[in-house]
């Protein structure tokens, strides 16, 4: 598995130059609520600090994300009720791909990368994002939320373009280790339904780079070192396919080669970093088996793996939810992440 490796001193002044450039253009949250995803909000000075408890917004990619030239749907912000302090909202037709970055105020020195779901159709920030965000900086996280594009919308990655983004992401954060005070060797990722599938995705198959490297960002490592799977799509094959994430990624009528391809539990890495997985038995849109699949593809790999089948809970319910049977998912996954090095 691809591994963080000592750069040279030019190199660290390269990836130190990009990484000022790239956090100079960022937007700041005005207190803890409202994202600026458009740039309405000015710039932070270089050097500035927004501090503990307040979420903080970054494009992943500078300028213009690569292969959108054949896009043309517009970016859509769908408020979800109730309403909270944060945001409770879904992106549609993501333009515009972003990290958010939440501080603890008791670093452990380990950052975790959250990927919410929505099907491959939109991104729900609300429910798998910012709430999500705070309960894992209550245990020390720095956390990172990816809003990602979505893989109908034209790009010319095509089905790749969430990973691609998913893996500038983790190139992002490791870059930022420095200046953020946590380790880059200790960096987790946590996904949901189909952001579960990409964190699978990017966690447990072997590095394949979609494009040619934009910049020093592009030439670190995009690997984690332990990884969560929350209701996951794992496998686009029937009967147990989540079919909406399967038709968003690959079309109405993919070809059997390409669904063995994007089904996850064929395609897993000779050195798998260690997972935990956690699915209810009622989950009536994404069967648990896709759990089941993904812990025996990790176990038959010799992978660390621990899966956690709740007696109900439905699906997404992220935390967004006060269902008993699922409350203490979040304290599952940082103990397994914490005893595997993240």
């Amino acid at each position: 598995m691809e591994r963080a490796a000592s750069n040279t001193d030019s190199g660290e002044r390269e990836d130190a130059a990009v990484r000022d450039s790239l956090w100079d253009r960022r937007s700041v949250l005005a207190g803890a609520g409202a994202l600026s995803f458009a740039g309405a909000v000015p710039a932070v000075a270089q050097g500035a600090d927004v501090g503990v408890g307040a979420f903080l917004t970054m494009p992943l990619w500078p300028g213009k994300p690569p292969g959108g030239a054949r896009v043309a749907a517009t970016e859509n912000r769908v408020e979800r009720q109730p309403a909270t302090a944060d945001g409770n909202y879904i992106v549609e037709h993501v333009r515009q791909p972003t990290l958010t970055m939440l501080k603890p105020a008791k670093p452990n020195g380990a950052a975790v990368l959250l990927i919410p779901g929505g099907g491959y159709r939109f991104v729900s920030m609300g429910n798998e994002g910012f709430p999500v965000a705070r309960r894992f900086a209550e245990a020390g996280y720095t956390c990172f939320i990816l809003l990602y594009r979505l893989p109908a919308d034209g790009w010319s990655a095509g089905a790749d373009v969430p990973l691609q983004d998913a893996q500038r992401a983790v190139r992002t954060i490791r870059s930022l280790a420095p200046r953020e005070g946590f380790d880059p060797q200790r960096i987790g990722v946590v996904g949901f339904s189909a952001g579960g599938h990409l964190a699978a995705w990017l966690a447990t198959r072997d590095v394949r780079e979609i494009a040619a490297p934009l910049d020093a960002i592009d030439r670190l490592p995009a690997s984690v070192t332990a990884a969560a799977f929350v209701y996951p799509v794992i496998t686009l094959r029937d009967p147990v396919a989540h079919k909406g994430s399967r038709e968003q990624l690959l079309g109405a009528d993919a070809a059997p080669a390409r669904i063995a391809a994007y089904s996850l539990e064929e395609n897993v890495m000779a050195t798998p970093p260690p997972a935990v997985l956690v699915h209810a038995l009622d989950d009536p849109a994404v069967p648990y088996q896709n759990s089941l699949l993904m812990a025996e593809a990790l176990r038959a790999r010799k992978g660390a793996v621990e899966v956690h089948l709740l007696e109900s809970g439905g699906h997404g319910f992220g935390l967004g939810t006060t269902k008993p049977a699922v409350a203490n998912w979040p304290e599952l996954v940082a103990g397994f992440l914490g005893r595997h090095g993240v």
